[in-house]
């Protein structure tokens, strides 16, 4: 073997595979190779890992807090990636053209927020580095790496969610390489580095991603395995005993193995200059072979992952190394001068990267001026005059109706980026000549050849890692992608992880969630999401909006699209609704809005989304004074004064209000006095008999709202005490 201890297409034959080289390192330092052609000193190397891992461990023990193991297997990594590997600049974070890089095993963020301060970026500080796991509300360095921290790209915190967003990142660089690259200017050539513990390759939606990119055949893209066969509960074979590289191969992945991992930074960095050839025709799978916690005498056990060593088992380490068992925290200045350099190379890339689009601009100065307003985030401000003043005026599903509404600017406007998790037809968010994110060479049995130009992307049957790429897309740069994903609502539990991830991290996708109501019918209860829209309801930094036909989701569009402070989700019907005529998408813009006033009102209907003309054809069947207010949105109705709130429910005056929606009635004793709402899943019915069975009769509800105003006037139903006017089934 070379002396990088690298391996192609390697198989690792079982979960035990490389025993004899774990069993003689767990205690044991072996001396490290030094890159090839960097004239670096091994034993210099050999004293920045392990600086680097006795700093890791005294950073937990300080406030007995912390996951040390996996940050101290993983030093070797460290080295490769911020001093040989990636293509970044500290003193300029967020250089467009930089290198991304994604810690999907996130409770490993010692490892990053070290490698941070190593690297001399900025904000990381030495008092910020001992800030991990502090009372510092104001500390860079929280239990998993945060979006909106320096370096950091993405936040990480569920296991899987990392190395989908990676695929999203790598999807980005892909697409805005083939729009906007000529020759000789290589305006966006970063690559896209990420890390993964045994746990991503477990979760479901860590497959949903590797099987993916593997499809998408992403160059652009290096995985790197952090093996420790090692999860909380212990020896990974406890629960996985798969052939992982024979998977990721199966997958469309090229392999590397490193068999030491510990020590071998040279076959790592071997492995990170492989993942730049641009000749590769695959995404890059490295399996390094690790030994969490290595040196102590917890290594390799599942202790040494989420709890500091302890104080003996440190000072232990230190007097193994030949170092001062009484200094803590201790960083020789050989170390700090070893990554001295790395700013003043980030700088010299960035202006040979400013000085590359300067050229461009001269040479292409339309394409110029367009991958410009890419880069700063930028869409026409008029960009709604594609949205048109009036609509056809027959029954049309709201799903049916995104596409009168946004078709003109899906074509035009190239921050777009579209996506479906295999339900182009149903949700018709296509465009005229649209064409399809895959690669070049490929030719689907059915379907069109696509391009890496294409901004429609299939992401087949993975709703969960669309939602988590889609997150990806909109972090790489704010503003450079708009990305959109469509499903079934119900299917949005799936994706609900990552969706919850982009609210977090206030990211702008949109999320189209079409069949969202009982009318859907004949699919059954399965595919009625009655309890859904509670969830993201409550989501912070979520605007969830129901709209009621073309004109309200003509504003749910435009709001959504100018949204920056979070993710959107646009809930449409399946089947076919009334233009009331009376709906404003400017009324939609505050969440709710009077659609029909009255003096000397009675009550106030409230309706919802797909469930709005019920409230209009009650008010005209009622026996008494019925005013309308239309209620797509809680969180745009938030924003709006306490005086606007009061003026369109006008429960203040002691007008009592009902709602009419077929979900459950959380949230709504909020706005509410009363509702016809579900108090079960839905049932497998055709959508016109559906309403009917479950007491959605026009008649019924006649009768029952007269009752409760009746009973409201009267004093007999309490003030904040909501009431269920449907029980359960009609039988």
């Amino acid at each position: 073997m070379a002396a990088a201890d690298v391996q192609t297409n390697g198989h690792v034959k079982s979960s035990k595979y490389g025993d004899n080289m774990v069993n003689g390192l767990l205690h044991k330092e072996q001396k490290p190779s030094a890159p090839a052609g960097k004239n670096t000193d091994k034993d210099e190397i050999q004293l920045v890992l392990q600086s680097f891992r006795l700093l890791i461990a005294d950073l937990c023990q300080q406030f007995n807090m912390g996951h040390p193991g996996s940050a101290i297997g993983m030093a070797a990594l460290g080295v490769a990636l911020w001093k040989y590997g990636m293509k970044y600049a500290p003193h300029t974070p967020t250089w467009f053209n930089r290198d991304r890089f994604l810690l999907s095993n996130g409770h490993a963020c010692l490892f990053q927020y070290t490698n941070h301060y190593l690297a001399n970026y900025k904000a990381m500080t030495w008092e910020q580095l001992l800030s991990y796991h502090s009372e510092r509300p104001d500390s860079l360095c929280p239990g998993h790496p945060e979006i909106e921290h320096e370096g950091v790209e993405l936040t990480t915190g569920p296991l899987g969610q990392g190395i989908a967003n990676a695929v999203g990142l790598a999807i980005a660089t892909k697409n805005l390489a083939a729009t906007y690259n000529r020759p000789g200017f290589d305006v966006v050539n970063n690559h896209t580095w990420c890390i993964v513990g045994d746990a991503c390759l477990q979760e479901g939606l860590g497959c949903e991603a590797f099987s993916y990119a593997g499809h998408l055949k992403l160059t652009n893209l290096t995985v790197l395995y952090d093996n420790n066969q090692i999860s909380c509960d212990g020896s990974v074979d406890l629960t996985n005993t798969e052939d992982v590289n024979k998977k990721m191969e199966a997958c469309g992945w090229e392999i590397l193995d490193v068999m030491d991992g510990v020590n071998d930074v040279e076959a790592i960095v071997a492995a990170l200059e492989k993942g730049r050839d641009t000749s590769r025709t695959k995404p890059l799978f490295v399996n390094i072979r690790s030994i969490i916690g290595v040196g102590s005498a917890v290594a390799g056990k599942a202790v040494s992952h989420g709890a500091p060593l302890g104080t003996q088992n440190i000072a232990d380490m230190k007097k193994a190394y030949g170092w001062d068992t009484e200094k803590k925290f201790y960083l020789p200045d050989q170390v700090k001068d070893f990554y001295k350099d790395i700013p003043a190379r980030g700088e010299k890339w960035v202006a040979e990267w400013h000085e590359l689009v300067d050229k461009y601009k001269q040479a292409h100065p339309d394409l110029a001026a367009e991958f410009q307003a890419r880069v700063e985030g930028r869409i026409p401000s008029d960009w709604a005059k594609s949205i048109p003043t009036s609509f056809p005026t027959e029954d049309t599903p709201t799903r049916k109706a995104n596409n009168y509404v946004m078709k003109e600017a899906f074509g035009d406007i190239k921050a777009f980026m579209v996506g479906t998790a295999d339900l182009t037809p149903s949700v018709n968010m296509t465009w005229k000549n649209y064409e399809i994110f895959n690669p070049p060479d490929l030719k689907p049995t059915s379907g069109s050849v696509g391009s890496y130009k294409g901004r429609y992307i299939h992401y087949g049957i993975r709703e969960h890692v669309m939602g988590a790429i889609a997150n990806g897309l909109a972090a790489y740069n704010p503003g450079t992608f708009i990305p959109i994903t469509s499903s079934f609502f119900m299917f949005y539990l799936y994706a609900a992880p990552a969706v919850r991830m982009g609210a977090l991290q206030r990211l702008p996708v949109i999320h189209v969630a079409t069949h969202d109501s009982i009318g859907g019918g004949e699919d059954g209860p399965t595919h009625q999401p009655v309890e859904l829209a509670a969830l993201y309801r409550a989501m912070p930094n979520m605007h969830y909006i129901r709209p009621a036909d073309s004109e309200e989701v003509a504003g749910a569009w435009e709001v959504s699209v100018d949204y920056k402070q979070g993710p959107s989700m646009i809930s449409v019907s399946r089947q076919t609704l009334p233009q009331t005529g009376i709906t404003s998408r400017e009324g939609l813009k505050k969440g709710a809005y009077v659609a029909k006033e009255v003096q000397d009102a009675d009550v106030t209907l409230i309706g919802v989304g797909a469930e709005f003309h019920f409230a209009v054809k009650l008010a005209e069947k009622l026996g008494i004074k019925a005013r309308i207010v239309s209620f797509p949105s809680y969180a745009l109705f938030r924003e709006q004064s306490k005086e606007y709130q009061r003026s369109v429910l006008r429960r203040n005056e002691g007008i009592p209000s009902v709602v009419i929606e077929p979900y459950v009635s959380l949230g709504w004793e909020r706005y509410a006095d009363a509702g016809f709402n579900m108090r079960s899943f839905g049932h497998s019915l055709p959508g016109k008999y559906i309403y009917d069975y479950f007491g959605f009769n026009i008649d019924s509800m006649k009768r029952k709202t007269e009752t409760f105003v009746s009973d409201w006037k009267n004093g007999s139903i309490g003030r904040g005490e909501y009431t269920e006017l449907i029980d359960g089934p009609a039988h």
